[in-house]
């Protein structure tokens, strides 16, 4: 097989697993890009990305600029002949200097069914949503965000289970496989083989956009159904967990499941009030049906996960039926 000179850019662990299969195959990058070291957790102690630790590992030349309008990012880029360069969940914007570097330009894997969630978090706003099934795409990067046309697609089905982390592996899994597929035809092509792979246009009228995460997006709105706040807490659980506060406490619900009521109650609480509890959950009052929590987390002494039977054993002062849970402000 003829040899394709590639580089890659991307930056958190659903880049870091794309850029480990790269570096296994016939395809290893000559070069990595990644963001800047940035500071992290509480302690804010400057740490490298997921994408940067697996490069170290694997002795893979680095390069991290704090944007890719410096001059000396495109000469290094040129100098190095590229046939193409790979993107995935990178976090820096491309520009047209830098997209017309590449013989074959800049591909990018997608962790959405384009044009369904353009933008900084796809898996996390389609679970959020509820939708049935998410995906992931090869796609041909152009100026606009997340516009190009598709070389290839897989769709993967979304339960109501489904965590934004387990999601984000098997989707890295599954576009790696993918993306290797497009290469091993773009280095046919590049041999004289084959002509060069056709790409479908994506319908901009279909497309939505998947916002970066903030923190207002962990704010619960109990006057939404009970269906929709599931959603929301079981996207958002790995990354920026939905907080409330219950006896001027703070909580962070990590996992939970709509139950639909079927019992009408004569007087019925004020949406966010806990009504009944047990191993198998903390039952909180919505607008339209029941949520069930199942994992939390308490701002308290050691802060660990923990379940529900845990929970109500060991924070009696929280968790007792008439307790609200209330937004914080």
């Amino acid at each position: 097989m003829t040899k394709l000179i590639t580089a890659f850019a991307g930056s958190p662990a659903f880049a870091a697993a794309i850029l480990a299969r790269l570096a296994d195959s016939k395809f290893r990058p000559v070069l990595v890009l990644t963001q800047p070291d940035r500071p992290t957790g509480r302690g804010r102690k400057v740490k490298a990305n997921p994408v940067k630790q697996y490069a170290v590992d694997a002795d893979l030349p680095i390069a991290q600029p704090a944007n890719l309008r410096d001059p000396t990012i495109s000469a290094q880029l040129t100098d190095y002949q590229l046939d193409v360069l790979i993107v995935a969940a990178y976090g820096l914007i491309l520009p047209p200097a830098v997209l017309a570097i590449p013989k074959y330009g800049c591909i990018n894997v997608h962790a959405s069914l384009l044009p369904r969630w353009r933008g900084a978090a796809p898996i996390e706003r389609a679970i959020m949503a509820g939708d049935a099934q998410t995906g992931v795409c090869i796609m041909q990067m152009e100026e606009g965000l997340d516009t190009g046309p598709v070389f290839a697609s897989q769709s993967v089905p979304i339960s109501a289970e489904t965590q934004a982390r387990d999601l984000t592996a098997s989707l890295a899994e599954i576009g790696a496989k993918q993306l290797i597929g497009v290469l091993k035809k773009l280095a046919s092509t590049k041999a004289g083989k084959t002509a060069l792979p056709q790409a479908s246009p994506q319908n901009g009228d279909l497309a939505t956009y998947a916002d970066k995460l903030t923190a207002s997006d962990r704010i619960v709105n109990w006057s939404q159904p009970a269906a929709q706040i599931a959603h929301q807490i079981t996207g958002l659980a790995d990354r920026l967990p939905v907080r409330v506060r219950v006896n001027d406490c703070g909580v962070q619900l990590l996992a939970a499941k709509c139950i639909e009521q079927i019992v009408s109650l004569d007087e019925t609480p004020p949406a966010g009030t806990l009504i009944d509890m047990s191993k198998s959950g903390l039952i909180i009052q919505c607008t339209t049906d029941l949520l069930q929590i199942t994992r939390l987390k308490v701002e308290r002494g050691k802060g660990k996960a923990l379940e529900t039977a845990a929970a109500i054993n060991g924070f009696k002062d929280l968790f007792y039926p008439g307790a609200r849970f209330i937004a914080p402000s």
